[in-house]
C-alpha cells in the first residue's frame, strides 16, 4: 500500500505561519498551524507521516486539511465549543437581586431569596443554584443583621 500524498495549495508565507505559531495562545490553533508550516517548508510530503508527527489520527488530519481548504486559514483555526446550559436567573431577576442585597433590606436566608425569587420572577431556582449565585458569582453576604446579645450591644455602643 502506497502512503498518501499531500495536495493541498497553501495560500499563507512560511515566515506567516511560523509567525503565527509564536504568537498563538491555544494548543488547538498551534496543532492545526504547525501541520500547515511543516507542509509549507516541505518537511512533511505524506499524510500518514503528518498525523505520526502530531501525534493524531488520520481523519483528524483529513477533516482539518478539508476545513483550509474549504474556508482557508480562518475555518481551520475555529474551534467550536459546546454552548452549555442558558443560566436560568434571568438578567432582569440578577439586577433585582443585586439591588435588593445592595439596599439595607436584605434577606434572612438563602431559602427567602428562592421564595423572593419565585415570588417576584416566577423562577423556580434550587436552594443550591441560588447559593452559588449570591455567594460565589455576586459575592455577596445577606444583609440582616444577626441579633446580638445585650453584652454585644453594650460593647458596641461603647465603640462609638
Amino acid at each position: 500500500m502506497m502512503a498518501r500524498s499531500l495536495l493541498l495549495e497553501i495560500k499563507e508565507s512560511a515566515e506567516f505561519l511560523e509567525k503565527q505559531l509564536k504568537q498563538t495562545r491555544t494548543a488547538a490553533q498551534r496543532e492545526r498551524i504547525q501541520i500547515l508550516w511543516w507542509l509549507k517548508t516541505g518537511q512533511v510530503q505524506q499524510h500518514k507521516e503528518l498525523a505520526h508527527r502530531i501525534g493524531r489520527d488520520g481523519s483528524t488530519i483529513t477533516r482539518w486539511l478539508q476545513k483550509y481548504r474549504r474556508g482557508g486559514l480562518s475555518e481551520l483555526l475555529e474551534v467550536k465549543t459546546a454552548p452549555g446550559q442558558k443560566p436560568r436567573l434571568t438578567s432582569e431577576a440578577l439586577t433585582g437581586l443585586k439591588e435588593r442585597l445592595e439596599t439595607g433590606v436584605g434577606f434572612t436566608s438563602y431559602a427567602e431569596i428562592v421564595q423572593w425569587l419565585k415570588t417576584e420572577y416566577d423562577l423556580q431556582l434550587s436552594y443550591a443554584t441560588v447559593y452559588s449565585w449570591v455567594h460565589y458569582r455576586l459575592k455577596a453576604k445577606l444583609k440582616v443583621p444577626r441579633p446580638c446579645s445585650a453584652k454585644q450591644e453594650v460593647e458596641a455602643a461603647l465603640a462609638v
